[in-house]
């Protein structure tokens, strides 16, 4: 932040003493708690710590309200402070097929072997207001809560694999990359991408996945497979020689099935696209699965279309709305000097289109 004019720091600190007036409203409602935007308001929660690349679910809430439901602004704020957190070490890949589904559906297979979990989800509601909601207290549900599946529950796309109809996904042994403290490279692998994509933001990630779905990529597909539970997180601890259970977090996962029509060195057969994102994020998760598939034209063989979300280049460069925010929002703060030499540009400019064309000056 830089001030350029006498008395701006004076300014400032009004402004954040108005702000936090703003933030608190009217003092006769009672103050918004953390716990009640954590339970309450879960799907901004979870979209605070899936863009902020933090897994804590009271930070968040503490975030949102703190930027007054700036999601973007509470974004910010949490990607701030994971950049204070040391880091002491790496946990082992999650196992998803142990997930405790809350909701697991599939577009491509009716009777999946494990059963339709809808879970909870606005896929099946009316888009009508619900007035219920505007009552003083919520009153109970009638019908019983549902309870997560605990027992493992294997993927569905493996059950195309047993008649060698999809691609199989080669396991990496390395530890990836980490995006959030090492710079983005390109051209990048695809772990990156979808660390780019995760984090990246929502509204834009969609809009790609969008494109793709018109015609603007190879892309046409199907939802193999969505889920949504908690699952735990391992990490080898060296004094002991094996790797312990240290936590848990709630995930969406998305694997779609695109066709492929094969190529030189591949035969024709489904391939993938992944999303794997924090919390309860169906959107995010099959959005980032179909640009992840968009973006894999080049390792599969295929032409370059010249859409956009095919340009890897484009959509990793412009996909997080921190550094969007930051590069537009930093119009907003004077530009004096700049503007004072593109008008003197302007005004000499004028001048001699005036000596070069009197009479066109004078018609005008």
């Amino acid at each position: 932040m830089y001030v350029a004019v006498k008395g701006g720091e004076r300014a400032i600190d009004n402004a954040h003493a108005w702000l936090a007036e703003e933030r608190r409203g009217d003092t006769s409602i009672a103050e918004l708690s953390i716990e009640q935007i954590r339970e309450q308001l879960s799907l901004a929660v979870n979209r605070v710590m899936a863009e902020g690349s933090l897994y804590d679910p009271d930070l968040a809430a503490l975030a949102i309200k703190q930027s007054r439901g700036d999601l973007i602004e509470a974004i910010f704020l949490i990607r701030a402070y994971r950049t204070t957190l040391p880091r002491f070490g790496s946990s082992e890949p999650v196992k998803t097929e142990e997930m405790a589904c809350d909701r697991r559906i599939s577009a491509t297979f009716k009777d999946a072997p494990g059963g339709q979990v809808l879970g909870p989800t606005f896929d099946y509601t009316h888009r009508l207001l619900d007035f219920k909601l505007a009552a003083e207290s919520d009153p109970q549900a009638d019908a019983e809560t549902a309870k997560p599946r605990r027992e493992p529950t294997p993927h569905i796309m493996e059950f195309l694999n047993t008649e060698g109809l999809i691609q199989t996904e080669i396991a990496c042994e390395d530890t990836p990359p980490d995006l959030t403290r090492e710079p983005m490279e390109l051209p990048s692998n695809r772990a990156l991408r979808l660390q780019s994509l995760a984090r990246g933001d929502e509204g834009f990630v969609l809009g790609m996945a969008y494109s793709t779905q018109r015609g603007y990529a190879r892309n046409h597909a199907f939802v193999g497979e969505l889920r949504i539970g908690a699952v735990p997180v391992e990490m080898e601890i060296a004094e002991l020689g094996f790797a312990i259970e240290i936590g848990e977090m709630t995930l969406t996962e998305c694997e779609t099935v695109n066709q492929f029509q094969g190529s030189k060195t591949e035969p024709p057969q489904f391939t993938r696209g992944y999303g794997l994102v924090f919390g309860q994020s169906e959107r995010k998760a099959i959005s980032v699965a179909l640009v992840d598939r968009a973006l894999r034209w080049k390792e599969l063989g295929e032409s370059d279309s010249g859409a956009a979300a095919q340009d890897e280049e484009f959509v990793l460069s412009h996909c997080d709305n921190i550094q969007a925010t930051g590069f537009l929002e930093h119009i907003k703060l004077p530009h004096y000097v700049d503007f004072q030499s593109e008008l003197e540009l302007v005004r000499k400019l004028r001048r001699e289109a005036a000596e070069t064309y009197p009479m066109q000056e004078a018609a005008e």
